[in-house]
C-alpha cells in the first residue's frame, strides 16, 4: 500500500540537509564550548557582582584598584557606582559592553597601557559624579558667558583612583 504525504508536510531528509544540520551543530557546539571555557577561565562570574577586586582580574587595572584603595571613595563607592549607569538593565548592558571590548582588546593585544577611558564611559562617570554630589554640583552648572558645561572629572580625575590616569 502506497502512502502519500499530506500537503505541507516536511520533506524527507537528504544528505545535504543532514550535512547542514551537522555543520550547524558543530559550529554551535564549538561556540558554546569556547564561550563557556573563556567565561570560566576569565572569571566571568566575578564581574556580575560589585566586588572591586573583580575589576583587577586584568593586570592593566591593578594600578586603578590600588589607587581606589588609597582614595576617599573606597568607603562610599565601588567601581560600578562610578563606571556603570544606574538601573539594572543599563548597568549590565554597560558591563557586557566593557567585558566584550576588554576581552577583545586583551585577546588581540590591542590595548593602551595604562588603560584609557572611552568617551561613553567618561559620560557615565561624569553623570555618576553629578548624581552623588548633586547638592553641590548645581553651583558649577549655573549659566556662564561661554555656555560651556563644567566637567567634574576634568579637575578631579584622580579622586577615585589616586595617582592614576583616567
Amino acid at each position: 500500500m502506497k502512502t502519500t504525504r499530506p500537503e505541507g508536510s516536511l520533506r524527507p531528509q537528504t544528505k545535504v540537509t543532514v550535512l547542514l544540520a551537522v555543520v550547524i551543530a558543530v559550529v554551535l557546539g564549538a561556540t558554546v564550548g569556547l564561550g563557556s571555557y573563556t567565561f570560566v577561565y576569565a572569571k566571568g562570574a566575578s564581574y556580575l557582582g560589585n566586588d572591586p577586586n573583580a575589576c583587577a582580574n586584568c593586570h592593566v587595572m591593578t594600578d586603578h584598584l590600588d589607587g581606589w584603595y588609597k582614595s576617599s571613595h573606597r568607603s562610599v563607592a565601588t567601581c560600578n557606582d562610578c563606571h556603570t549607569p544606574s538601573g539594572f538593565v543599563p548597568k549590565y548592558l554597560t558591563k557586557a559592553e566593557h567585558g566584550f571590548f576588554h576581552s577583545l582588546a586583551f585577546t588581540t593585544g590591542e590595548f593602551h597601557d595604562p588603560i584609557q577611558i572611552k568617551e561613553r564611559s567618561r559620560r557615565v562617570t561624569e553623570n555618576s559624579c553629578r548624581k552623588c554630589h548633586q547638592d553641590i554640583v548645581h553651583e558649577i552648572d549655573l549659566p556662564s558667558a561661554s555656555n560651556a558645561t563644567m566637567s567634574c572629572i576634568r579637575c578631579h580625575a584622580n579622586v577615585g583612583h589616586l595617582n592614576s590616569e583616567l
